[in-house]
Order: C-alpha cells, then structure tokens, then sequence
C-alpha cells in the first residue's frame, strides 16, 4: 500500500479521497492554489502546498508544480479525483516518470477512452451495441453529407476528444449539417485542442443509464450496478439515482453484462464509468469514463462498497476484494448536485455563503467542503455540494429526498435546490416517465 497521497484536486472531491485514505491510514497532501488557501481540503490533509494563483491553468492543472508539491512531500502516488488533471495522458505519464502512481488507470486506457473513436471499436471489438455511426473521423464536409444521407436524419455531429455537450450538434438536414460542420469542429477545437469530429443516429428521447465498474491488474472485472442520469440540462446532470428504475430484469442484466465484458476485454485496470443510452428494451454504448464520477456515492450507498477505496487499492496493485456475487444492490439512492447556480437560468453564482445548514437524520449524506461564511470561488467549477438521500424503495427515497431539501440551508448565493426540489414532485420523475431532453423541455414550458 501507499506511504502518501497527493491529492490532485479541490472541493468536495478532495475531501472524498481524504477521508477514503483516512480509513486506509494513508497520509495525504492537498494542493491549493492561493484563491483556496482557506478551504476545508487545506485544512483537513496532513500536509499542504501552494501550486499557484487563483486560475485554474496556472495551479490544479499546473503539471509541474503539482508534480513538485508531490516530490517535495514525499508522496509515492497522486489521486487525481475527478476534472482537471484525471484524464491528462500528459499528468498520468508525468507522474510515473517521477517514480510515483497515477490511481487511475494506464495511459493506454486514459488514450483508448479518450478518444470517442478508439472508445467505439474497443466496444464494438468487445460485442457491446453501438449507434448506427461513423468508424473514424470526418475528413470533409462532403464525407459528412455523404455518411448523415446513408444513416438517415437527424444526426448528431460530435467531437472526437469531447465532453459535456461541447463540439456536438443535432442536425436534421444536410443545408443545417453544412451550415454546422465548420463551426462544430472549430468549437471542438478551441474546447479539447482538437478538431475531429464523427457522426452518429440521434435518439431524440433516450434514457442515459451508466454501469459502475472496476477491473484489476490480475485480470478481474467486476460492475457495481447502474445509475440513471437522465435528468440532465444540456448534457449536465442535475439528479442520478441507483439502481435505474423501471427497466426490464432482462435490460438490467444485459446491460451489466455489456459493461463488464467491455473492461475484460480491454484489460481495464482501475474504477470507471460505462454510459449507454437506452430506447425501449435496447441500449447503445455511448462512452467509458476511465475516472471515479461525481455521482458515485448512490452506488456506494446501495452497495456498501467504497469505490474511491477500491479506486486506491487497485492502483497499489491489490487484487480484487470482490466477486460478483458478492455486489448486492439494497435500497434505492438518489443524489442531486447542489450546484452555485440560478436555478433558473443556470447563471453562475459565486460568492460567501452568509448562513449554512446541511439536513440530517437516517438515509443522509452530504458531500461538500463549503460551511458558513466560505467563499464560493467564481474560478472552478460550480458545484459545492451532493445531497444523496438513500432509503428502503424508490418512493421513500423520493419523500426524504423533498424534505432534505426544504432543511438544506445556503444563503448569500443561488443554487439550483429548488428546481431539483420541483422536478422530483414532477408525476414523470416519480414514474420514471422521463429522458435526456426532459428538463429542457419542462423548463421551456415554464416560460
């Protein structure tokens, strides 16, 4: 096991990974930079150090100085948590070249799934259904008009190397796939640094359900159920639940199966996340998150398994601590991302939180690393904290889920409680009567 562990990150995060080396009786060092020399991650590691300002670019994705803060510590292994430098190939070679491990997977893997491409033919190559779409980039717009006519419309044109709805677009004609196709790769371009793009059959109102998974370095492959994080705004997700509710026995299985094969097959050596979109009774691969998620906690809640644990354990080496057969699935969780946003309009909302109260009571869990009088920074992301409520059924996690959220206290900036708070009253939520696009669709009634 490790001596020490840098942790890679900020937030809520960091203090996940803190605690889940706490109970390994692994030291950790956090990285700060100046604009969070106060915040709780700071305070609670064993050690600290300054990697730069308050820009993100000039500190947490700062390679050199976040590999310095490591060698200076003595640290023999850094967690990256989630964003910022989890899935850099860059980060992940650099760390091993200093003599240190990377608890995330191999860099061939961080290559194979970072690239939405290599991703498909690794699951095609592994049996899992794909979308009716292109085997490699685009290399003109003419190629695109040609491959959008043979799919049939509407499509969705799609950044190679992208993520959370940026460098993508749905197009239902060839005069709007045109129109698009230069501009689509652009963004791309200015968002990932890579242009290429591919296409793929649009589902206009799928399901977006994922399978938690895990593979070691013997050969083990093993998923902790699926989530369902089809309540989403413009590919951000707002609430996830585990298990994913009303589908098929039969679905759930395939599904799981198809995740699992998918890490066997490439030899998967970490924690990580396989997405598909679902239409009625068949599914689709959509992409591999080779990193721990934000909304792993209703997995671990349902489980009882601690992933961010399992996460380090694989990465020193150790074997699988589980089989199948021992991943059972009790309960019902739901989480919502409790974001520094208006609720309505999603516009940022940074600032010092003036009155903080957390809810409490059976079934509550509250990831965050905001308190009182903490200062809401407008330089990363916008998330502050995940409510996760878990209970014996669906409906009684619903009901605990509304109340935690009426005693959830954040003052002096806006979040988005109240319009999760709405949406699980929704007769769609809790008849899980919903898709991807549905919260687009509701907030535009709400005009």
């Amino acid at each position: 096991m490790f001596s020490k562990i840098l942790v890679a990150n900020r937030g809520e995060i960091a203090l996940r990974v803190i605690r889940a080396c706490r109970e390994l009786d692994i030291p950790t060092v956090a990285v700060y930079s100046e604009a969070d020399r106060n915040a709780l991650h700071v305070r609670f590691a064993d050690e600290a150090v300054c990697v730069g300002p308050a820009t993100a670019t000039l500190s947490y994705l700062n390679i050199p100085n976040v590999i310095s803060a490591a060698e200076i510590t003595d640290a023999d292994a850094i967690h990256p948590g989630y964003g910022f430098l989890s899935e850099n190939i860059a980060f992940a070679e650099a760390v091993g070249a200093h003599g240190m491990v990377f608890v995330g997977p191999d860099t061939r893997h961080l290559a194979t799934f970072g690239d939405k491409l290599s991703a498909k033919e690794a699951a095609r190559k592994a049996g899992v259904p794909l979308l009716a779409g292109t085997a490699s980039a685009l290399k003109s717009e003419d190629e695109a008009a040609v491959t959008a006519k043979q799919i049939g419309y509407p499509v969705l044109l799609k950044a190679a190397f992208g993520g959370g709805g940026k460098g993508m677009r749905v197009v239902h004609s060839e005069t709007e796939l045109r129109k698009l196709y230069d501009v689509t790769s652009a963004e791309a371009l200015a968002s990932f640094g890579n242009g290429a793009m591919f296409l793929e059959k649009f589902l206009p109102t799928p399901r977006h359900i994922e399978v938690q998974v895990a593979g070691d370095h013997h050969g083990n492959a093993i998923h902790v159920g699926e989530r369902d994080c089809s309540l989403q705004r413009r590919h951000q997700k707002l609430i996830e639940e585990a298990p994913a509710p009303g589908i098929s026995k039969d679905l759930r299985t395939r599904i799981r199966e198809a995740a699992v094969q998918l890490v066997r097959s490439t030899g998967y050596n970490s924690v990580g996340t396989c997405e598909f979109l679902v239409e009625g009774d068949e599914f689709f691969f959509l992409e591999v998150n080779p990193r721990i998620q934000v909304e792993h906690p209703v997995s671990e809640q349902v489980t009882g398994i601690d992933l961010v644990q399992l996460q380090i354990r694989i990465a020193a080496g150790e074997k699988m601590p589980y089989q199948q057969k021992d991943v059972r699935t009790k309960g019902h969780s739901i989480e919502v991302r409790v974001n520094a946003e208006d609720p309505w309009n999603f516009m940022p909302s940074p600032g010092r939180i003036t009155g903080y109260h957390a809810p409490g009571g059976p079934g509550i869990r509250v990831d965050s690393a905001v308190h009182d009088q903490a200062m809401v920074q407008p330089f990363y992301d916008s998330l502050v904290a995940k409510l996760i409520v878990t209970a014996k059924d669906r409906e009684t996690a619903i009901r605990r889920m509304g109340w935690a959220i009426d005693e959830f206290v954040v003052e002096g900036i806006k979040t988005t409680l109240p319009l999760q708070r709405a949406l699980i009253d929704e007769p769609e939520f809790r008849d899980f009567r919903f898709h991807t696009k549905f919260v687009d669709e509701w907030l535009e009634k709400r005009k």
